[in-house]
């Protein structure tokens, strides 16, 4: 399946969920990330879930993670669109959060962060395949930063649906996930 087929198949699929059904995958989501060995961490990325698209929400497992590791800390990214790179800053009580022309949230506030301090991220994403490539929404932000992080830095996609077989065109320049997370069960990469 090629990026842009899977783009629209899967963004399809997402909308047509019904809230019930979207609290249920997101639920299991959950369940399933539990089962998850992780490393030692104490930097995590997140990211605010687009809700009118039925994105997946991270937030329950970052305060899962958080229960676990209460010294946890969380970075949210704000896009460059001059030169398609993310900025972070570190979560604080004064962070609040503005969407961008994309109608995606970004944080208003907090420290700035390095990428190669980042341990886990958590990445937005419309589809997967069977081998850890990600279709996400096309303008390759993630994989920019992704390439500047540490190279132990754990990367996880969460998706409401399975991964397709292949997707066919992958370039040299995509990260793979390490794991993704789906309702079904945990995918490792």
């Amino acid at each position: 399946m090629k990026k842009s087929e899977a783009r629209k198949i899967f963004s399809a699929q997402r909308s047509a969920l019904k809230p019930v059904e979207v609290n249920t995958r997101q639920d299991l989501l959950l369940i399933r990330f539990q089962q998850l060995s992780l490393p030692h961490f104490n930097l995590v990325h997140a990211y605010l879930p687009l809700y009118e698209r039925n994105e997946p929400d991270p937030t329950p497992l970052l305060d899962f993670m958080h229960f676990r590791h209460p010294g946890m800390q969380i970075t949210y990214a704000k896009i460059d669109p001059s030169n398609f790179n993310m900025l972070h800053f570190l979560q604080d009580d004064d962070m609040f959060f503005e969407k961008n022309q994309y109608g995606i949230p970004e944080p208003i506030g907090g420290a700035a962060v390095n990428e190669t301090d980042i341990d886990i991220v958590f990445i937005p994403l419309l589809a997967f395949d069977k081998s850890g490539n990600r279709v996400g929404y096309g303008k390759g932000y993630y994989d920019r930063f992704l390439s500047k992080c540490s190279k132990a830095v754990l990367k996880i996609g969460l998706s409401f649906f399975p991964p397709v077989d292949s997707i066919e065109d992958v370039d040299f320049f995509d990260k793979k996930l390490d794991f993704c997370i789906t309702p079904e069960r945990v995918y490792a990469f």
